[in-house]
């Protein structure tokens, strides 16, 4: 990539310190290039206050605000739920992100005939791999820039010095800089005291939690809450239909005023280390909870059982950046083929941090009472296990005999 010939960029922009110290760094090493932001609205709320200003007085020609809430909930985060993917407990809110924003960014770079496209990912992070990975499915001859892999800027301490000396603001200081990720799913916290693994998270202290509070602090009386699925599709909310956006909102709500999705975790990054984060995901631990209850209704057994296989492949490939490859759409087409008959509604507890089952009902499930009782029935003869085990056994049995007539030799 020749520098003389980057004459605009598009920028993956949120706002936060990465991204707002990037505007002025491309121009002063870019021959002042014209730099258009791009941020994608996946649900982080406040965090969009005040972008357009802050962009364009720091330098930005123009900047595009996409809402991509619908999008990011009906074709990431469903599909991901429905697999029941989870990365080493970790319900993957940035992760599924990463690849619906990195999209609509190439869309508008190749718009606007731009020479690169810009992220502020850093070299140490799976983020990076995510980004350009989206980027090369649907901008794949786009040149791309990293600052963190070319600057001379080695901390977040030094970031906020060059903003500062620049003037951008900020809304975050030395001693509130944690990295985080917010969006509609989740918030993660990493850095400063969570990078001693020895250090227990400061659930209790103000300010520390934003999607909800520590069980402690949560209420002394259980909530109950229900949800209704078709499909594996969450369509209603204690009884009201809604948006599966909508219900994951109304679930952020209650599960936060609960203390429930709250995940300290030192997972295996891509890049080949290991990283501590904390992230709160309170409707999202619901979401997956209750549709994994329905699914033990539903889903016969040998289906049951190689969709947990895939869902460790799944939740692979939506870590490592890889959504927009064959393998993640031939597994989601298996996942819809079992959903087809996961359709009912789930009763949960919830208290102090804990979910509890409360009730399941569907028309489609497979578990008979009149079978599964212990009491007298009519329609389950206990002297056939007799023959089955026979020969279940039989392999067992026929070893233990060569065994044994090879030991008396």
């Amino acid at each position: 990539m020749d520098k003389k010939n980057i004459k605009k960029v598009v920028l993956a922009y949120s706002g936060g310190l990465d991204t707002s110290i990037i505007i002025p760094w491309l121009k002063e090493n870019y021959n002042n290039c014209e730099v258009i932001a791009v941020s994608g609205n996946v649900g982080q709320a406040d965090e969009l206050e005040g972008l357009e200003e802050k962009a364009i007085k720091t330098g930005a020609s123009k900047i595009y605000i996409e809402d991509l809430t619908e999008e990011f909930v009906n074709e990431y985060v469903i599909p991901t739920v429905k697999a029941g993917a989870l990365y080493e407990e970790y319900m993957l809110g940035t992760s599924f992100a990463r690849p619906v924003i990195a999209k609509r960014i190439a869309e508008i770079a190749l718009a606007e005939g731009a020479d690169a496209i810009c992220h502020g990912c850093t070299g140490k992070g799976n983020d990076q791999v995510r980004f350009e990975l989206a980027i090369k499915a649907y901008a794949p001859n786009m040149p791309i820039i990293a600052p963190w892999r070319e600057w001379s800027i080695k901390s977040r301490e030094e970031e906020i010095e060059y903003a500062e000396a620049h003037n951008v603001p900020l809304k975050i200081n030395r001693e509130t800089n944690y990295s985080k990720d917010k969006n509609l799913w989740h918030l993660s916290h990493e850095g400063l005291d969570l990078e001693d693994a020895g250090n227990e998270p400061m659930y209790e202290k103000e300010g520390f939690l934003e999607m909800g509070v520590s069980p402690i602090q949560a209420p002394d009386v259980p909530t109950y809450i229900t949800l209704d699925f078709e499909h594996g599709i969450p369509v209603a909310f204690n009884g009201e239909k809604m948006s599966a956006k909508d219900i994951i909102l109304n679930l952020n709500k209650v599960g936060g005023a609960n203390g429930i999705g709250l995940l300290d975790i030192v997972e295996n990054r891509l890049v080949g280390m290991k990283c501590r984060g904390v992230y709160e995901t309170p409707g999202g631990a619901i979401l997956y909870f209750a549709h994994n209850y329905l699914e033990t209704l539903c889903l016969d057994k040998m289906t049951m059982h190689k969709k947990q296989e895939l869902a460790i492949t799944f939740a692979d490939l939506v870590y490592n950046g890889q959504w927009y490859t064959p393998l993640r759409e031939a597994i989601s087409a298996f996942v819809d083929k079992t959903q087809e008959n996961v359709t009912g509604k789930v009763k949960i507890k919830l208290y102090k941090g804990n979910m509890i089952k409360a009730g399941a009902w569907s028309d489609y499930s497979l578990y008979s009472e009149e079978i599964a009782t212990f009491g007298e029935d009519n329609v389950y003869n206990q002297a056939d296990s007799a023959g089955f085990i026979n020969l279940f056994g039989l392999p067992i049995k026929v070893q233990a005999q060569v065994n044994a007539k090879n030991k008396n030799k």
